[in-house]
């Protein structure tokens, strides 16, 4: 049995509980139909749902949205058996709001937790990288889910910093890769000047 397999048995209850949320979620990858147009809705950087300009302010109400969100290329969609609406997303539509980490047998796991409330174990499924392509700044981002991705938040991204320790050293300009490990993973926030 390899390391990251035995890593990944330790945080059996976390992964079904993960996996129990994601079981429980509407089937959308399975629904394919037409689209029906641009639906004046948007999420913004800060995990904010709007719709016509409207903040939406009901946890429920966003909790249900962002349970039929469906990526598809570079473009979110609200997406029903028969309903399809491209929606806007500035950045991600989560945001990583709190962070724990867990540890069992020796080995440590990062688990953050969504704007919508579930919780997301950083690793091989849910993998944490430094996105430089959606804003002028690096953004820490994790996959939260059949290809939608969150942005942590400033105090959590801060907190993930604490665990940071040097990983490797970088190609010939001095700067120290670092990084932290999750459920078997080692994950770079980058290098250090």
């Amino acid at each position: 049995m390899t390391s990251s397999n035995s890593s990944e048995r330790l945080f059996e209850s976390l992964l079904a509980m993960q996996n129990e949320y994601q079981m429980s979620l509407p089937p959308v990858a399975k629904w394919n139909p037409e689209l029906n147009g641009d639906l004046d809705m948007r999420i913004d950087r800060e995990g904010r749902w709007f719709y016509q300009g409207g903040e939406l302010k009901r946890p429920a109400m966003v909790k249900m949205f962002s349970s039929i969100l469906k990526r598809e290329g570079d473009d979110y969609f609200l997406i029903t058996p028969v309903e399809k609406w491209r929606i806007q997303v500035d950045v991600a539509p989560f945001v990583m709001v709190a962070m724990r980490q867990e540890e069992e047998s020796g080995v440590s796991g990062v688990v953050l937790t969504t704007n919508v409330g579930n919780d997301v174990l950083i690793g091989r499924e849910n993998p944490f990288w430094i996105d430089t392509e959606l804003e002028a700044t690096p953004l820490p981002m994790v996959m939260v889910r059949d290809a939608l991705p969150g942005v942590l938040s400033r105090n959590v991204f801060y907190e993930l910093v604490e665990l940071c320790q040097p990983i490797a050293q970088a190609s010939g300009d001095g700067d120290e890769q670092w990084g932290f490990d999750s459920a078997g993973q080692t994950f770079s926030i980058g290098s250090v000047v």
